[in-house]
């Protein structure tokens, strides 16, 4: 009946029935007894109506069945909610860091990847960061659900239990490319996780270039990613020296990205709009810019491959 997919599976499930249980239960008896008494009880000519009153066994009645239905229901939720917060000493732990509109994951060794790829049968403790905003850390198949709040500490654990490929979602709207905030839970054995761990280059540090500190200051990683991402303008990476499709003037054509191209997309930048992403969005950042902080953004771009 219950999937293996984590440990929190079970418990979440069972609160969930009982309660949709409980509420089908007086949703149906409380209808069934309204249509009954409003046809036992409609008003009839020559009757009068008669009032009852001081019933004390039915005032007793349901005030103290509601009362007990909702401590159980608390009971059985608080039950499953205590164990989420209760990482153990030893478990692995993993960053996930969000920013609009991608999920980052950090792993020991500064080693990082777009997809959450874990061990199976490993307790796993996943520190939430927010780089921008308010997101949501939502597992619907591990049923985990927490938000990622900036500049404060969270964190998610769980345990998984079956192999395979499980959807991430962010649950909280956090701008124009909300819905493509998305990600994979990648289940794997112990032997191929190290293998994958191993292939994986350590993060290079960008805060010492000069070009990613120019592209910072102006705000360019808020609609641009460097590693891949969707998000509202094209990923930096590998974007130097690739061939594109843009809009000009509403003609289709091709171009190369170079050196000009950045510069004008800078200065101009609804002049030569990337096929496939919204128009009128970036702002010209002309005077902005300086001369000689093009020649630094150029190189900075020919570096991300």
């Amino acid at each position: 009946m219950f999937s293996n997919a984590s440990n929190f599976v079970h418990g979440v499930d069972l609160a969930f029935f009982i309660i949709t249980g409980i509420s089908l239960f007086f949703l149906i008896t409380l209808t069934a007894m309204m249509i009954f008494f409003v046809v036992k009880y409609n008003k009839k000519k020559g009757i009068p109506a008669v009032q009852i009153k001081n019933n004390s066994l039915l005032e007793i009645t349901w005030i103290t069945i509601p009362m007990i239905l909702v401590l159980y229901m608390f009971y059985i939720g608080w039950e499953g909610f205590i164990p989420m917060r209760q990482a153990p000493k030893d478990a692995m732990e993993v960053k996930a860091i969000g920013q609009m509109w991608k999920w980052t994951f950090e792993y020991k060794g500064n080693k990082q990847s777009d997809t959450l790829v874990l061990p199976i049968h490993k307790a796993v403790k996943v520190n939430l960061i927010s780089k921008d905003v308010l997101h949501g850390f939502f597992i619907p198949s591990f049923r985990i659900k927490e938000d990622v709040v900036p500049q404060k500490n969270n964190y998610s654990w769980f345990i998984p239990g079956e192999l395979g490929d499980f959807d991430l979602y962010c649950t909280v709207y956090c701008g124009v490319n909300h819905s493509f905030m998305t990600s994979i839970v990648r289940i794997v054995s112990q032997n191929d996780y190290d293998k994958w761990l191993a292939t994986l280059n350590e993060k290079k540090p960008d805060i010492d270039n000069k070009g990613y500190k120019v592209l910072e200051k102006n705000g360019c990683f808020t609609c641009h990613t460097k590693d891949g991402g969707k998000s509202v303008g094209p990923s930096f990476e590998s974007l130097y020296g690739s061939t594109i499709e843009v809009a000009t003037n509403g003609t289709s054509r091709k171009l190369v990205v170079d050196s000009a191209y950045i510069v004008s997309s800078i200065i101009d930048p609804n002049k030569d709009i990337a096929v496939g992403y919204p128009q009128g969005i970036m702002k010209s950042y002309k005077g902005i810019v300086k001369e000689e902080e093009f020649k630094l953004i150029n190189d900075y771009l020919k570096s991300i491959k």
